[in-house]
């Protein structure tokens, strides 16, 4: 954003053909701008502020022509609602669907985070339903949201934090946290987690760009997404008389079949002590094939550690 203090006023011109037929110009370091009205008071007022504003030494945008004070109250009025909506509009089209998602999802769970202290919305999830699926989802731009959502939204733009409020460390914080909660107050995973200050970050840096912050806030906090023990859902892994059933079936097929069925038992039965020892008998295992390799299976511990199995070859087949 270049500043300049070399501003020239002309006087004010009248269009009778025009709407508004009065315009005021000015020039900021030789690029002009100009401003028309209704009235001539309207057109004299406006010229006398930004005269001014001028003769007091503020400098003025040469992009948009402002003064500075006038942007820094531009600023302050933007508020996090507004700047991360503007993100997506400005990302949208050159983005892949999983990254839009992602930000979606990212969007939808900060926001409700960075509102006024006190400020809590009567129902989360039409809040977040309408941020997700409108508010920061392009595609559905092109409709009106549904009375319901329309009425989250409104409040949403009333209550939004103003993007200088990020600049205080607590506030970030407010956000960072809610990346690791569900809607149900549980922790999120933590791999969703950095995704979403991911996102946050990029959005930041787009505020450093447009000169709201000297720096991005992020880089100077302390924080780390705490840890989280992910559960496994019991549905999408067999259990322990479902695995020996496989394994009896991978036995009985021709070619190897019993080497594959310890190969199979070593890798689907790693965090399964009893069932490792029924299978192996031991907690190594040697298998010859026809062809005279032979493999030791390690089985080490029952934890489920990257390093608790080692394949080798045997030394009297190794060439």
């Amino acid at each position: 954003m270049a500043m300049s203090y070399n501003v020239r006023f002309w006087d004010i011109r009248e269009r009778s053909d025009r709407r508004k037929p009065f315009q005021i110009r000015w020039t900021v370091n030789g690029r002009e701008k100009s401003a028309s009205f209704i009235t001539f008071a309207l057109a004299d007022s406006r010229r006398a502020k930004l005269m001014t504003a001028a003769r007091e030494g503020e400098p003025f945008d040469e992009h948009t022509g402002l003064p500075a004070s006038e942007l820094r109250a531009i600023k302050q009025r933007t508020t996090w609602y507004d700047l991360a909506h503007e993100y997506i509009e400005q990302r949208w089209e050159r983005t892949p669907g999983n990254t839009r998602r992602t930000l979606a999802d990212a969007f939808a769970t900060i926001t409700p985070a960075l509102v006024h202290p006190g400020a809590t919305y009567s129902d989360p999830r039409v809040l977040r339903r309408a941020l997700y699926s409108w508010a920061f989802n392009k595609n559905a731009w092109q409709r009106e949201p549904d009375e319901e959502w329309l009425h989250a939204l409104d409040w949403m733009k009333r209550n939004s934090l103003p993007v200088s409020a990020l600049a205080d460390a607590d506030v970030l914080r407010r956000a960072l946290d809610a990346m690791c909660r569900k809607l149900d107050g549980k922790a999120a995973a933590a791999k969703t987690a950095r995704r979403m200050r991911a996102a946050f970050n990029e959005a930041l840096n787009t505020a450093v760009e447009k000169r709201y912050f000297a720096e991005n806030p992020l880089n100077g906090l302390r924080w780390n997404a705490p840890a989280v023990n992910e559960e496994v859902d019991p549905a999408a892994v067999p259990n322990p008389a479902q695995v020996l059933r496989l394994l009896e079936a991978v036995a009985g097929q021709s070619g190897g079949g019993v080497i594959l069925r310890r190969s199979s038992a070593a890798c689907t039965s790693r965090p399964c002590g009893p069932l490792r020892s029924s299978i192996f008998g031991s907690s190594n295992a040697t298998c010859r094939r026809p062809d005279g390799e032979c493999s030791t299976f390690r089985a080490g511990s029952s934890r489920p550690a990257r390093s608790g199995l080692t394949t080798v070859r045997c030394t009297r087949c190794t060439r």
